[in-house]
């Protein structure tokens, strides 16, 4: 059985949520390890914020590129049906033809840093048109009058009813744009992305 995506715990976990809800996505509950878990949660969250407090700057692009190592050798390891691309930098773009929508075309799903004015991973899960969906673990209510007025700007959707693949559309040309606003992915020397596929569904 499938579960449902959740949500971060606290103002930093993003990072290993988001690759938490890839395996959410892509397997069953019964095919999954404790110890996979484990090891995201254990691996992610590694920096420090200026004051020198651990965890409390998030997850880094270093840690992420070693998390797509890590789980490629897990599979391995394990015969666990895994395989993760990271990406960074030029090779971070949503063209028809690229490595991020080609994922998802073919029922992989992405772990994409982008911008809710600070750094901030979601987990991407399918395309539609001109459109990516796209699950945020920073839980938020719609009707909620503290609500950021930037989720109303134009290319943002709440999405209610894919509680197991998403909870935003977000326009392809707002997600390509090189500023640090809600959903942009920011200018092409920080942008990082970890593709994960089933190989049971792909072969890699």
């Amino acid at each position: 059985m499938k579960n449902l995506l959740i949500y971060q715990t606290s103002e930093y976990d993003c990072g290993p949520v988001s690759l938490i809800n890839g395996i959410r996505y892509l397997y069953d509950r019964e095919e999954i390890y404790p110890d996979l878990v484990k090891f995201i949660m254990l691996y992610c969250m590694d920096s420090y914020n200026d004051a020198g407090e651990p965890c409390k700057h998030g997850t880094s692009p270093a840690a992420m590129n070693y998390m797509a190592s890590w789980l490629n050798h897990f599979g391995q390891s394990k015969c666990f049906p895994i395989h993760c691309d990271y990406l960074s930098g030029e090779s971070v773009s949503l063209a028809r033809e690229a490595g991020i929508t080609s994922a998802l075309r073919s029922g992989g799903v992405v772990v994409l840093r982008l911008f809710l004015d600070v750094p901030h991973y979601v987990l991407l899960t399918g395309v539609e048109e001109d459109q990516i969906l796209l699950f945020d673990p920073y839980y938020e209510e719609a009707d909620d009058p503290d609500l950021d007025e930037e989720y109303s700007e134009a290319g943002i959707s709440f999405v209610w009813d894919q509680p197991k693949k998403a909870n935003r559309r977000i326009a392809i040309e707002r997600l390509d744009r090189t500023g640090h606003g809600y959903y942009e992915m920011g200018e092409t020397a920080c942008r990082e992305a970890l593709i994960m596929y089933s190989t049971k569904e792909r072969a890699v």
